[in-house]
């Protein structure tokens, strides 16, 4: 069937040459001169770019080999030039390719592409997908068919909220989610005992969003069972639900239960909406106990990594001094300041929180290889450790790089490698390292830097942030950020808004 389909669209292909224009046929044979000849990634990506707007089936036909490429770059501008398109041919070719290919790169990007432009199209190769052996494919397939509101793929999203990978299982909760559909209560409820914190923090998720009262008292015995980030997002499932607004009290929600659930009807959007003004009041006026609080970030986590830069920059002083004239800091250097608020946070853990702390410039530098509970010892070690930290390189040294003592000046070494500490923070392995997998321990990170990113493998601020959400997509850690100097400031509130953060200035 779909070898007839592949010779009708070149038939229509070639029909409609006038329509499309020779300049677009024009552009995929330069295209295919003078790709290969290119060598640097930049250039290669360019070159890709230069295809979008080209609306024919020549353009999906010189772009599948490039989804197989090493350079996850190249693969990505290939991925959005195939995600958007307007006319039906070219988007009917991908549905096709869809079908025809063996390669799990070459689906893996073809399925991105379709949940990029949402797609319409057969959906018999995209149900197909969804019991594909890999399970990157499956859970790719379940996003591209929720982007296409697919209703017809409910019966095997719930299924696959079985899957044996917790990815998919994410994936098909956040599938089923994202059509608002009801089918999600009974796997959601079933998946708040899975012994991947993702996996339930997507069931969680589901119950806030697909409003039910048979959630409730489910979700009361496993706030029993929950603890720190999970705990708080129950409580917060809890009061979407019903509107009130007990926090993480179960004594609470438990006594209002009995009281009130042979009445209990689920509030409207405007009763709701009501609520939710009121509980954002009272989170102003009263603070939680038991929280973390790092710069006037607070957080229910119990697994947390500080991410602290170190770069040359953070060798200079404030200059709102009057910002920090109560905080009794050593001096008004951004490092004197930031360590000392750090060590304060760390004398201040609750012994049932478990932490790390990375600092960064050129290189990173981990206190310890994994998170640790923050018991007396291990809190003591953290402090001395914070308080032994030094801006790396700073601006006081380059009287000896002057001189020409550049190895004691450490200028190299005192440059902003923003991307290395997130994906170290992420838990992402480095080039010729053995992946460390997405299910990782730490869910909630504080970021504090001063500067924008000046040395790693990406230092262009789109590009980290992509590449961050990517990682963080399976990974579902919180990131705070805290600036604190006189760069601009928009990367910093991105990334945290983007993955579920708070953002934080501490002045100049």
């Amino acid at each position: 069937m779909f070898g007839t389909l592949r010779r009708l669209l070149l038939l229509l292909a070639i029909v409609t040459l006038p329509a499309v224009g020779i300049a677009d046929e024009e552009i995929v044979k330069e295209f295919k001169k003078y790709f290969r000849k290119f060598k640097d990634t930049p250039s290669r990506v360019e070159a890709i770019l230069s295809l979008e707007g080209t609306e024919t089936v020549s353009v999906v036909d010189v772009l599948i080999p490039v989804l197989n490429d090493k350079e996850a770059e190249v693969r990505e501008a290939a991925i959005g030039v195939l995600g958007r398109f307007k006319e039906p041919v070219p988007i009917a070719a991908i549905f096709v390719e869809l079908e025809e290919s063996k390669k799990d790169t070459e689906r893996l990007g073809l399925l991105q592409a379709i949940a990029i432009g949402s797609y319409k199209g057969p959906s018999e190769s995209l149900i197909a997908c969804l019991d594909d052996k890999s399970w990157d494919v499956r859970r790719r397939a379940i996003q591209a068919l929720a982007s296409r509101q697919e209703q017809a793929s409910i019966p095997k999203f719930v299924e696959l909220t079985r899957d044996k990978e917790s990815a998919v299982r994410c994936a098909a909760l956040e599938g089923l989610t994202a059509l608002n559909s009801r089918e999600v209560l009974d796997p959601a409820l079933v998946c708040l005992s899975d012994s991947v914190w993702q996996v339930r923090s997507s069931a969680i998720h589901a119950l806030t969003v697909v409003r039910d009262a048979k959630s409730i008292e489910p979700l009361m015995a496993q706030m029993a069972l929950e603890e720190g980030r999970l705990q708080a997002d129950v409580g917060e499932a809890l009061s979407e639900i019903t509107g009130k607004n007990f926090g993480q009290s179960l004594v609470n929600w438990q006594t209002w239960w009995e009281r009130t659930k042979d009445r209990f009807v689920i509030p409207t959007d405007e009763e709701l909406a009501k609520a939710r003004a009121a509980r954002a009041e009272a989170r102003e006026r009263y603070k939680p106990s038991g929280q973390t609080s790092f710069h006037g970030i607070e957080t229910p986590s119990r697994s947390i990594l500080f991410i602290i830069d170190v770069s040359g920059s953070m060798e200079a002083e404030v200059v709102e001094r009057e910002r920090f004239e109560d905080g009794e800091y050593p001096s008004y250097r951004r490092i004197d300041i930031v360590k000392t608020e750090l060590a304060r946070t760390v004398e201040g853990l609750e012994s049932y929180v478990n932490y790390n702390i990375l600092s960064f410039a050129t290189d990173i530098s981990k206190w310890k290889k994994k998170l640790v509970p923050a018991n007396v010892l291990n809190k003591k070690s953290a402090m001395d450790w914070a308080k032994g930290l030094e801006a790396i390189g700073g601006s006081s040294k380059e009287g000896l790089a002057g001189v020409g003592l550049t190895g004691s000046a450490n200028l190299e070494k005192g440059k902003t490698n923003t991307y290395g500490a997130l994906m170290a923070g992420l838990d992402i392995a480095a080039p010729g390292e053995k992946d460390k997998g997405y299910e990782v321990e730490v869910d909630t990170i504080f970021f504090l830097s001063d500067g924008r990113p000046t040395h790693g493998d990406l230092v262009d601020v789109d590009d980290i942030l992509k590449k961050v959400n990517e990682a963080n997509e399976l990974r579902k850690v919180v990131i705070h950020t805290i600036a604190i100097g006189e760069f601009q400031k928009s990367f910093m509130e991105r990334l945290a808004k983007e993955n579920g953060g708070v953002f934080v200035d501490l002045g100049r």
